[in-house]
């Protein structure tokens, strides 16, 4: 499971011209389900998402987390960045996971997220076109593995 996070002072997400979720300062997290995922990987990345401190304090130091800003989330199933661009030009998605495997994932990251920083995760609409806008706060964008785990 590969998760993007950026710290955002708003982000939205728009589906055929209507607005579906957005946010106000906090993260805009972009979920990427592999095929071999487990829960393991959604507890783990769950507790990373909300410990993450990229959040300034008093000093402008980037000490804070999510919860400690009173920050709101919005996470966005994105397949894509489960790419293979080993072979060739044209990404291949073969390692992402399945809608029947990924949906249950994706709300299960959500549900803890959400159990973590007692506020609602906002979504996009799983497998949707969707359009996503943000304003990228640093700009500040960390990308999380379930894999590497050091």
């Amino acid at each position: 499971m590969k998760i993007v996070i950026q710290r955002v002072t708003g982000a939205s997400v728009t589906v055929d011209g209507k607005l579906v979720s957005s946010i106000g300062n906090g993260m805009l997290v972009l979920v990427g389900i592999a095929a071999d995922d487990t829960e393991s990987d959604v507890e783990w990345l769950s507790r990373k998402t909300v410990g993450l401190r990229i959040f300034n304090d008093e000093a402008g130091v980037m000490n804070r987390s999510v919860t400690d800003v009173d920050g709101e989330v919005l996470a966005v199933s994105q397949f894509t960045l489960l790419a293979s661009t080993r072979k060739g030009n044209r990404p291949s998605y073969i390692n992402a996971a399945g809608h029947e495997k990924a949906v249950p994932l994706y709300e299960l990251y959500c549900r803890q997220v959400e159990e973590m920083t007692g506020k609602a995760v906002k979504r996009g609409i799983f497998g949707a076109d969707m359009k996503v806008e943000l304003l990228n706060d640093g700009p500040v964008t960390i990308v999380i593995d379930s894999r590497i785990r050091n």
